[in-house]
């Protein structure tokens, strides 16, 4: 049975009424804090004015949306470029102790989840974990006593949690030194992953606990291992991780209450289970990894002829957004097999819809796949397999009648020839040229 299925979604516990979007987490590069001030920007440093060319692809959700895909970020999340300081517990419990050494469940993520982010971000996001606990914290109460549910932002189960931790940790720890805190969970806590998933982020909640005069505002629970049952954990495991980090720095889930069939494999928001993966590229330029000179705004009416490079190769034309309201839009990127996409089995033209007014979990991206009930040309095990072969190839056409929009992979790039990880057709580094008409 796929892991998707008897995986009960997991989602972001993102903040119990709009008004709690406000605290602004971002700090200076170099130096970690729970807190900054209110003006400062959200994760993204994405600085294109809304007046400028860009602006009609800057779109927004509306004010009751929890957590939007639209840019820039919102504030209350943590930076996602520079150095970034996670303060990291591994925390067990009198009837669950920890098992053996609290270091090898710090090693279950790390080095992996900063080298994951290091590839993601081409570089741009120094993630530092930092444990200067190096032993279980034992929390006063049994973990059943706590009643932990995943349910609203910082319940009283997660509040007395949270409470208990700065309690424990506070004679060594000065959380205003970092950006968000990661809860490692012994794994015997709770129920297995195959029956239901607690691991949960609390992401920009100015109604948080408070540690050291500063609310602990982004922080990442993760429980028992996530094992698909592959073999394949030792290698897979960590990215739990990742996926709960995303939120940290503003972004939704793609998975909705059917599991990974919006997204599919193709982004770590919507599946962090089976074989390694990346973001999508609206994603980096949200996070800020992305340059305005990579992203092309296709707004105007007319025929446009673009070059993408693939998007887990640094540099190179990256993205291509097709506005379709203030809200909505088509993005174009290249996928190959390479960087975090280690499954790719159809690399190609990947084609998706942004909603940025649907909330998380509600399916704010939309994957359109080219070869429609196909069954998919994954064989990598609990991977969401129909959308694994979505990308488009060359004389492949994408069609929105209704909308006026056409989009057409017309031919390779500026090399000539297949390289690696590239379908033929493509060119000598994974190029392509992608055709765009609007009326």
């Amino acid at each position: 049975m796929q892991l998707s299925r008897r995986i009960r979604p997991r989602r972001v516990a993102a903040l119990a009424s709009v008004t709690a979007l406000v605290l602004a987490v971002s700090t200076s590069a170099g130096s970690g804090h729970l807190r900054a001030p209110a003006s400062a920007a959200g994760a993204g440093p994405i600085t294109a004015a809304r007046g400028s060319a860009f602006g009609p692809c800057m779109i927004s959700g509306g004010h009751t949306v929890q957590m939007s895909e639209g840019v820039p970020t919102s504030t209350g999340y943590s930076r996602s470029t520079g150095t970034v300081h996670a303060l990291t517990l591994m925390v067990d419990f009198p009837d669950a102790p920890g098992p053996g050494d609290a270091l090898d469940r710090y090693r279950e993520f790390f080095p992996q989840t900063a080298k994951w982010f290091r590839t993601a971000s081409y570089g741009r996001l120094d993630y530092r974990p930092e444990a200067p606990i190096r032993h279980w914290l034992r929390m006063p109460k049994p973990f059943k006593a706590y009643g932990i549910e995943r349910g609203a932002p910082f319940d009283p189960g997660y509040r007395d949690l949270v409470q208990d931790i700065v309690g424990a940790a506070d004679p060594k720890v000065d959380f205003r030194d970092y950006d968000f805190l990661n809860v490692l969970i012994t794994p015997n806590a709770g129920p297995s992953a195959l029956d239901t998933v607690l691991s949960v982020t609390f992401a920009g909640n100015t109604e948080a606990p408070v540690a050291d005069g500063v609310p602990v505002a982004n922080a990442s629970f993760v429980y028992s291992r996530q094992d698909d049952g592959s073999g394949s954990y030792d290698r897979t495991g960590y990215r739990v991780l990742p996926h709960e980090n995303g939120h940290v720095f503003g972004l939704p889930d793609l998975y909705t209450q059917d599991g990974g069939g919006a997204v599919g494999h193709w982004d770590i928001m919507s599946e962090d289970w089976g074989a390694n993966n990346d973001l999508l590229g609206w994603h980096k330029w949200k996070l800020g990894w992305l340059d305005a000179s990579q992203v092309a705004c296709a707004a105007t009416p007319g025929t446009a002829s673009y070059t993408l490079t693939p998007l887990e190769r640094a540099g190179g034309p990256k993205l291509i957004f097709v506005p379709l309201g203030p809200r909505t839009g088509y993005a174009v990127e290249v996928r190959t097999r390479a960087g975090n996409d280690e499954a790719v089995c159809r690399p190609g033209v990947l084609i998706y819809r942004v909603d940025a007014d649907v909330d998380t979990g509600m399916g704010p991206v939309t994957v359109y796949d080219s070869q429609r009930d196909s069954g998919g040309c994954t064989r990598s095990p609990n991977v969401q397999a129909e959308l694994s072969d979505a990308p488009f190839g060359v004389g492949e056409v994408f069609k929105d009648t209704k909308r006026g929009v056409r989009i057409e992979v017309a031919g390779v790039g500026s090399g000539a020839g297949a390289g690696a990880g590239a379908r033929a057709g493509a060119g000598a580094d994974g190029e392509y040229r992608v055709v765009v008409e609007r009326r």
